[in-house]
């Protein structure tokens, strides 16, 4: 099943506040939805109804492998053309592609912040108990 650019937008809204400490507002423009993680930008999604993308971080190879099996999904639009992708609807634009990269995205930006800034797990809740006791 292809997500189209409204679902594709939705997809990447609902799988971004499924993530902890997200937030989100529109510091650019009004038509750009911005998704960020202790103040890290991990998502972008473009609310231009002829431009129905979103802009996540990617790692470099896996950027080339995406751009190489799917012809919408392009070098990024607003940053860095290297680490970030943009994926718009088109075939082979599934809600577990977009979800996908949204995940990872937000997983980019958490392993390059502080450890004392990175949200907290349910493992680290959990790690945290149990050495209390």
């Amino acid at each position: 099943m292809s997500a189209a650019g409204d679902r594709l937008q939705d997809t990447a809204r609902q799988a971004a506040l499924a993530l902890p400490d997200v937030s989100h507002g529109r510091p650019f423009t009004p038509q750009l939805d911005v998704y960020k993680v202790a103040g890290k930008v991990f998502l972008i999604v473009t609310d231009d109804p002829d431009e129905q993308i979103i802009t996540v971080k990617c790692e470099p190879e896996h950027a080339r492998a995406h751009m190489h099996a799917h012809a919408s999904i392009t070098p990024g639009r607003y940053l860095d053309k290297r680490h970030w992708i943009s994926l718009g609807p088109g075939l082979g634009i599934t809600k577990r592609l977009v979800t996908d990269a949204v995940e990872d995205s937000y997983d980019l930006a958490v392993e390059r912040l502080p450890r004392r800034d990175r949200p907290r797990t349910v493992a680290d809740e959990q790690h945290q108990r149990a050495h209390d006791r």
